[in-house]
């Protein structure tokens, strides 16, 4: 595996009460500061030069790991907590896992859609 470029970086809905509890979590364990996080309920433009439309990084969590990939739903939680203590060895687990993160993402994916409503009933959805 190549050596790491850059600081990975965390996309998340900070209009979302309960993401912002949970990325409110991590970045309390994050004071080494290893991860950017992005709130692009607040700031949109941080997804500029990601090739990650609004909308998807809305409905899904995305992130960009350290060597610049793209990752998204369970995938982004895994390269996520492989920067953080307490969270660390279950992220690198998981990380030489991808079955056990496939499934993961599988469940993920029920629970994003669910959130994705729900904030659409709040009008954060674009109008169709």
């Amino acid at each position: 595996m190549p050596e790491p470029r850059e600081r990975p970086v965390v996309f998340f809905d900070g209009g979302c009460p309960l993401c912002r509890r949970e990325i409110g979590h991590y970045r309390r364990l994050d004071t080494a500061g290893r991860i950017d996080w992005r709130d692009i309920h607040a700031d949109a433009a941080a997804l500029e030069g990601r090739g990650i439309a609004w909308e998807e990084a809305m409905r899904r969590m995305h992130a960009v790991d350290e060597h610049g990939r793209v990752v998204s739903g369970a995938y982004a939680f895994v390269a996520t907590w492989r920067h953080l203590p307490y969270y660390r060895v279950a992220g690198a687990v998981l990380h030489r896992l991808p079955p056990v993160v496939w499934l993961m993402d599988r469940v993920y994916n029920v629970f994003a859609r669910s959130r994705w409503r729900s904030r659409c009933r709040d009008g954060v959805c674009p109008p169709q």
